[in-house]
């Protein structure tokens, strides 16, 4: 089955393809990885009007909902911009209040979760003592720039997520291979406990968008690395020819077209499941991560081959892609740790033998 966009969907995606390209090229990316702003996407997003998209107009948003998360993030995908304040925001948004939430979607304050972005997310209490917390917690998503961390804590009335100045923490960030996304690890120790709200329940609906933001990130690289490879086949000459005459290229991508064109309708169902809180929805969140962050991390490789030693090189865009992949492979838990859970999902409620 082949998900079809709706018409305005379409114009939405293919709308912010052109903005992205006319804004940041991907010469403009790669300048802004070697040591410019990196915030300033974001900052970008919330001047002209991108960042409310997916979010309810009664949070002061421009209407839509996972799906188009997910339509945006593949557009970021594409481009391999540094989207990490907008991915740390859209997982904070279920564990939010509305008035948190409408201050973050009209950009006054920005909220990030405290869980680590090489793990699934799950519920691992920061240590406290009294009303000020004592521990620490590594490779958080965005941790460089927020004003308030959502920390998972077991307070007095049970477990729920502190509301932390981001002032109150010293915050290391972390060298990634992949300069589009920023991970620091948060130090609590002394940091005073302003509100805990909420339990653990939203945790899960922030497991679910982890899964399907990061695949459709992946899927849109994807399609990127798969545009790359064909242009360069038609260009690089062996022999006489093109190499994209051969039969092994062709082949290869062929596979790549077939990883794609799978992906964008796992990916995308998964997003509409989400929004429509299908009963099922955890498992088919699992099979868009596990399945499609590993297949385009397989893809990498194949896209890396084609190009040779050039495709690796600074001055060309498919290491922007190729390491951006990779990342997205093991962003918030790798695909065995969510085929684990597709596992217990299935096996859920089978008698013992």
């Amino acid at each position: 089955m082949h998900w079809e966009l709706s018409d305005e969907q379409e114009m939405f995606a293919s709308s912010l393809r052109e903005w992205i390209g006319a804004k940041f090229p991907t010469d403009t990316v790669r300048e802004l990885q070697s040591g410019g702003d990196a915030t300033s996407f974001g900052a970008a997003l919330l001047g002209e009007g991108w960042w409310g998209v997916g979010y309810a107009e009664e949070a002061g948003g421009e209407g839509g909902g996972v799906l188009e998360l997910a339509l945006a993030s593949r557009e970021f995908g594409r481009a391999a911009v540094a989207n990490s304040r907008w991915l740390a925001a859209a997982l904070a948004a279920p564990l939010l209040t509305a008035d948190e939430l409408a201050a973050q979607v009209a950009g006054d304050r920005r909220f990030t979760v405290a869980i680590p972005a090489d793990r699934v997310p799950s519920w691992n209490p920061v240590a406290t003592k009294g009303s000020n917390l004592t521990g620490s917690i590594a490779h958080v998503l965005g941790a460089t720039e927020t004003d308030v961390f959502l920390v998972p804590v077991d307070g007095p009335d049970g477990p729920g997520f502190a509301r932390v100045e981001a002032s109150q923490t010293t915050v290391s960030a972390d060298d990634l291979l992949d300069r589009s996304r920023a991970t620091g690890l948060v130090d609590f120790a002394g940091a005073s406990i302003a509100e805990i709200v909420g339990g653990v329940d939203g945790l899960a609906e922030t497991a679910n968008l982890a899964a399907v933001l990061v695949a459709a990130d992946a899927l849109g690289s994807a399609e990127r690395m798969l545009e790359l490879a064909v242009d360069y086949s038609k260009q690089r000459k062996q022999f006489g020819q093109f190499i994209g005459s051969f039969q092994a290229v062709k082949h290869a991508a062929a596979q790549m077209l077939v990883t794609v064109e799978a992906s964008f309708s796992t990916v995308l169902y998964a997003a509409a499941a989400v929004d429509a809180r299908l009963e099922d929805v955890e498992p088919i969140a699992a099979v868009a991560k596990a399945q499609t962050t590993k297949s385009v991390a397989d893809l990498a490789d194949t896209a890396l081959t084609v190009h040779g030693a050039i495709g690796y090189t600074w001055e060309h865009d498919l290491h922007l892609f190729y390491k951006r992949a990779k990342l997205d492979r093991t962003l918030f838990g790798s695909p065995k740790a969510w085929n684990e859970r597709i596992a217990a999902a299935l096996l859920d409620g089978v008698p013992a033998s």
